[in-house]
């Protein structure tokens, strides 16, 4: 019988930084560990999961996937449905605490941490499990443009015009607030930025976190596992401690966001990036991910795009009986669906 806690690591960050990416390098190595998963999404689709099974994590030696290898909770970020979907999910994990060494959950790139970690409290839970830590993913060219800079003064004159550098704004306060609650704090593809940038990253999220809170660097989430597991801080017993911008609030209201899904037939590959540049152009777009089907391709396309950097692969072969099509999200504020879906007029192969 295993009588010591499950260690659980907390990923979180902001949107696109790489927490799937870690997740996938860590499940990639885990070196015969025996980890659960939890990966929560804003929206309705189911994107990060669906990368995580693509690659076999959580499934057989056939393909198939085990019954609870993987739990995905899709409805909302998880601070907000934590009483409703987590604590069921976190007491099923505790019921087969003899097949599991440790805990992964990747929240919502719109979620606060902390509410998640104070869930660790609650004696069902801290009779069990313990926050191994709370590491905070950065997008580190997209900190580095100024996108989550507190302090306009600390970039170029040419970004501190653009009135999405307002550190009032929701997702300045997001960014903060995940790392007020970091123990670890991965600088994410560092490989896209010259010294100048990362160093002023470095010094961004300098400003934001204690002497202690350690910071590495990386390339795709490749780190090695002994920096990101093990670290035992039980983040749980010193969060009530570290100040965020919700501390004070009832709820933690998403309105702000909207996620609307957009189905469509097979694409044109060409014509569906240029309408995607054009809808980041014209739309307050923050993240845009999917999955496309592209005529006489038998491997499916993925894509995932944040602000106007777009990456995309096929990433499986498209199992048989599965519908080809195209389904994609896109997140942002103010979004209107009507106008998103009109953008894609022509896409179709």
């Amino acid at each position: 019988m295993q009588t010591s806690k499950i260690p659980a690591t907390i990923v979180t960050g902001f949107l696109g930084s790489g927490k799937t990416t870690l997740l996938r390098h860590i499940l990639d190595n885990a070196d015969g560990r025996r980890i659960a998963v939890i990966v929560n999404e804003f929206g309705e689709l189911g994107i990060d999961g669906e990368i995580l099974k693509g690659c076999g994590i959580g499934c057989d030696d056939a393909g198939n996937e085990r019954e609870g290898a993987l739990y995905e909770l899709a409805n909302g970020c998880m601070c907000c449905t934590v009483q409703e979907e987590f604590f069921p999910v976190m007491k099923l994990l505790a019921e087969r605490r003899d097949q599991i060494d440790a805990v992964l959950i990747e929240t919502s790139g719109l979620a606060l941490p902390k509410p998640l970690v104070q869930a660790f409290q609650w004696p069902e839970i801290a009779n069990v499990f313990t926050v191994d830590a709370v590491v905070t993913v950065v997008d580190t060219p997209a900190a580095a443009s100024g996108q989550f800079a507190a302090n306009p003064q600390a970039v170029d004159a040419l970004r501190r015009a653009d009135p999405n550098l307002d550190h009032e704004s929701p997702l300045h306060e997001l960014f903060e607030d995940q790392l007020s609650a970091a123990d670890l704090v991965v600088l994410n593809k560092t490989d896209l930025v010259d010294a100048d940038a990362l160093a002023r990253v470095q010094a961004l999220v300098r400003e934001e976190i204690p002497s202690s809170v350690k910071v590495v660097q990386s390339e795709r989430g490749r780190l090695p596992l002994d920096v990101l597991l093990g670290l035992s801080k039980a983040s749980e017993a010193s969060i009530d401690q570290r100040q965020s911008h919700h501390d004070h609030e009832e709820d933690h209201d998403h309105d702000e966001f909207d996620a609307h899904v957009i189905d469509l037939p097979a694409v044109d590959r060409d014509r569906l990036l240029t309408a995607l540049a054009g809808l980041v152009e014209q739309h307050a777009i923050l993240r845009v991910k999917g999955f496309a089907a592209i005529p006489g391709k038998p491997m499916r396309w993925l894509l995932q795009g944040v602000g106007r950097r777009l990456d995309h692969h096929f990433d499986r072969a498209w199992r048989e009986g599965e519908d080809r099509r195209t389904r994609l999200v896109f997140i942002g504020q103010a979004l209107d669906a009507t106008a998103l879906r009109a953008g894609l007029d022509g896409v179709a192969a």
